[in-house]
């Protein structure tokens, strides 16, 4: 059965976005430089199509093994939004992606294998439609950091990255606010250090 996972970026102090996040301001105030590291991977140039170049290294093969787990996506509405007005066309997860929203509203269809799903009935039904798409790969928590409070306090996560970039923002949405934490136990599994940034990767058990 697939796994549920996330790996997200986190600032030396706790946050994952800036404040005022927005489509017109997306990852909020400051918010892209906890991703400068991700952007200068040649796994991310080839996500989007950028081209030749980009690095090589312990960064990038991190980076390549979360793509290549990836049999589906889920999202909140938020970070669609935000993501809808700065996406290329080439949109950067190439797998069917479950966005969790009250908004009715038809697939939206991009280039290069990505289509977005509109669900309007729990994370339960994007889960299980999420499950049904990728098959024998996992399925990725893509954020923000509501979606994935759901999932953890629901019990559904099995392991997750977090990656510490060197930067501060001072103020922002931090990922673990209103956790349940009493209902599971978590272990470190693999440290991985870089120049750019320092990778933390946890299993989850459930209590």
């Amino acid at each position: 059965m697939s796994k549920i996972f996330f790996a997200v970026g986190t600032s030396m102090d706790g946050f994952i976005a800036g404040l005022h996040g927005g489509p017109k301001n997306p990852l909020g105030d400051g918010g892209t430089a906890i991703h400068k590291w991700l952007y200068q991977q040649k796994a991310f140039h080839e996500l989007l199509g950028l081209g030749k170049g980009g690095e090589t290294g312990k960064d990038n093969d991190l980076l390549k093994e979360i793509i290549n787990r990836t049999g589906a996506s889920i999202m909140g509405k938020r970070m669609f939004d935000e993501g809808e007005a700065n996406w290329p066309e080439n949109a950067p997860f190439h797998t069917p992606v479950y966005v969790l929203t009250k908004e009715v509203r038809e697939p939206w269809v991009r280039t290069g294998g990505t289509t977005f799903y509109f669900i309007n009935d729990g994370i339960e039904s994007a889960l299980q439609k999420a499950r049904q798409a990728a098959g024998n790969k996992d399925i990725r928590l893509a954020g923000g950091a509501n979606t994935i409070q759901q999932f953890l306090n629901a019990g559904l996560v099995d392991d997750f990255t977090i990656n510490y970039s060197p930067v501060m923002l001072g103020k922002g949405v931090r990922l673990f606010d209103n956790i349940e934490k009493n209902k599971f136990d978590i272990e470190i599994v693999e440290v991985i250090n870089s120049a750019l940034t320092s990778h933390l990767r946890y299993r989850l058990k459930n209590k």
